[in-house]
C-alpha cells in the first residue's frame, strides 16, 4: 500500500457513500465519517492478520497531513463571512443571541464534564477543551436543509448570520481554553506568564499573522489578472498560513511551548481579503472559485476523521483507558451542549424580543456539529501537552457526538422550520406568511 493509492480509494469510497446516505435522507458528512470508520476497521483487521501496523500508521499520517490543510480552508471560508458591511447590518441583537448560545453551551459542558472528571478522578483538561468545542456549529448541514426545502422567513434570516458568527466566536473561545488546558495537562505551576501572557501571544499573534498575510495577498494578487491565478494565490497563502503556524509552534517562552492557531490565522486571511481585496465582484468570484476546489479536500478530511475514531479508540484501549468513562463523558457532552445551545438561544431571543416561533425553535436549529468541531479535536490530539491520553478521549467523544448530531441535527432543523411555518406546503405557500395575514 502507498499514500497515493489510499487517498484514491478513500475518495472513491467517500463519493459512493453519498449515494447511500441520499437514500436515507442524511447529510453527506455522515456517509464520509462512516466510510472512514469502516475503512480504518478494515486496515486494523488486515494489520492484525499480517502481524504489523503499516496500514493503520499510514492512515494516521494521512489524517495528520490532510487535517491541517483542510482546517485552513474551513477557517478561510469562516473569515469570508466577516465582511464589514454584512456585520454592520446584523446589529447588536444578533451578537447578543450568538454570544449567549455559545457561552451557555460552553459553561454547561464545562460544568457537567468537570463533575464527571472530578468524580472519576480523570484529568480536568478534557472538560475545558470539550466546553470550547461545544460552541461550534455546522453551517453546511444547516444550509443544506434550508436549500433542500426552500425554507425562508424570519427564523432563517436570523439563523444564517448566527451560524456564521458562531464558529468565529468558537475559535476564540477554543484558543483561550486550550491555552488554559495546556497549563493543567503539563502540570506546570500556574503563573501570569502561562495563564495570561502566553494565551494572548498565541491568540493575538495568530490574528496578526493572518492579517499581515491577508494584506500581502491583497498586494500581490494585483499583479495577476486571470481567475485561475487568483485561486492559486489564495490557496498558496492559506497553505502558508497553516505552515507558518506550524513553524512558529516550535517557539518556547520561559519554558512555555507556544501553539499558534492556524484556524484563527486562516480565518483572518479570509476576513482581510474579503474587506480589503478591492473590487467586490472579483473578490466574491475568487472565493466561489476556491470553494469549487475544496470539496475533494473536505471529503478526505471527513473520511479520515472517521478513521481517526478507530485509531484513537484503539490507542485508548491499548492504554487501559476506561471506555465507560468515555461513554459517560459522551452522553454528558451531548445533553449539556444541546441544553446550552437551546437555552442560550432562547434567552437571547427573549432579551432581544423576538417572536415566539424564533424564540422556541432557533436553539434546535443550532444543534448540528461537524467540520469545525472535528478540526478543533484533531488540533488538540496533535499537541504534545495532550499525549497523556486526553487528546484521544476528546477526539473520540467529539467524533461520536458528530455522528449523532449529523444523524439527527438536520431532521430537527427541518422539524423546527416546519413548526415555524418557513417550509412551503404542497401548494408552495409559506404558512408563516398566511399567519401574518390572519
Amino acid at each position: 500500500m502507498n499514500f497515493i493509492l489510499i487517498l484514491g480509494v478513500l475518495l472513491i469510497l467517500g463519493l459512493v457513500s453519498t449515494r447511500v446516505v441520499k437514500l436515507l435522507n442524511l447529510p453527506n458528512v455522515t456517509g464520509y465519517l462512516v466510510v472512514g470508520f469502516l475503512a480504518a476497521l478494515g486496515c486494523v483487521f488486515i494489520d492484525q492478520l499480517s502481524g504489523n501496523t503499516v496500514l493503520t500508521e499510514e492512515i494516521i499520517v494521512l489524517n495528520n497531513s490532510v487535517s491541517g490543510v483542510a482546517l485552513g480552508f474551513i477557517a478561510l471560508s469562516i473569515g469570508e463571512e466577516f465582511k464589514f458591511s454584512k456585520i454592520k447590518g446584523l446589529g447588536s441583537k444578533i451578537l447578543i443571541i450568538t454570544v449567549l448560545q455559545a457561552l451557555l453551551a460552553m459553561v454547561l459542558v464545562d460544568a457537567v464534564v468537570l463533575a464527571i472528571c472530578w468524580m472519576l478522578k480523570v484529568p480536568v483538561e478534557v472538560a475545558i477543551c470539550l466546553g470550547a468545542i461545544a460552541t461550534a456549529t455546522a453551517p453546511a448541514a444547516t444550509l443544506m436543509v434550508i436549500h433542500q426545502y426552500k425554507a425562508k422567513g424570519p427564523l432563517v434570516d436570523l439563523l444564517l448570520p448566527v451560524v456564521a458568527l458562531d464558529d468565529a466566536l468558537g475559535l476564540i473561545f477554543f484558543a483561550i481554553s486550550v491555552s488554559i488546558s495546556k497549563v493543567i495537562a503539563t502540570g506546570t505551576a500556574p503563573s501570569m506568564m502561562s495563564l495570561c501572557v502566553v494565551p494572548l501571544i498565541e491568540i493575538i499573534g495568530s490574528i496578526v499573522l493572518g492579517f499581515l498575510l491577508g494584506l500581502l495577498l491583497r498586494a500581490l494578487i494585483n499583479f495577476f489578472k486571470s481567475r485561475n491565478n487568483h485561486v492559486i494565490m489564495i490557496i498558496a497563502f492559506t497553505l502558508i498560513g497553516v505552515g507558518a503556524c506550524s513553524l512558529l509552534n516550535k517557539i518556547t517562552i520561559n519554558g512555555n511551548h507556544l501553539e499558534f492557531s492556524n484556524l484563527l490565522c486562516c480565518m483572518m486571511i479570509g476576513a482581510t481579503y474579503i474587506n480589503f481585496g478591492g473590487d467586490e465582484h472579483i473578490v466574491e468570484r475568487d472565493f466561489s472559485l476556491v470553494e469549487r476546489w475544496t470539496p475533494s479536500l473536505f471529503l478526505l478530511f471527513f473520511v479520515l476523521s472517521g478513521a481517526h475514531l478507530v485509531t484513537s479508540s484503539k490507542e485508548l484501549l491499548a492504554n487501559d483507558t476506561n471506555m465507560l468513562f468515555v461513554l459517560i463523558v459522551f452522553v454528558g457532552y451531548i445533553i449539556a451542549r444541546s441544553l446550552g445551545k437551546y437555552l442560550g438561544a432562547y434567552l437571547g431571543c427573549k432579551i432581544t424580543k423576538r417572536n415566539k416561533h424564533i424564540t422556541n425553535y432557533l436553539g434546535i436549529t443550532l444543534l448540528p456539529q461537524a467540520g469545525v468541531a472535528i478540526g478543533m479535536a484533531n488540533t488538540i490530539s496533535k499537541m504534545e501537552a495532550f499525549n497523556n491520553g486526553s487528546g484521544n478521549i476528546i477526539v473520540t467523544v467529539v467524533l461520536c457526538a458528530t455522528l449523532v448530531y449529523e444523524l439527527f441535527g438536520p431532521l430537527l432543523t427541518k422539524w423546527s422550520l416546519q413548526k415555524a411555518g418557513e417550509i412551503p406546503n404542497e401548494l408552495g405557500v409559506y404558512p408563516y406568511e398566511e399567519n401574518k395575514k390572519s
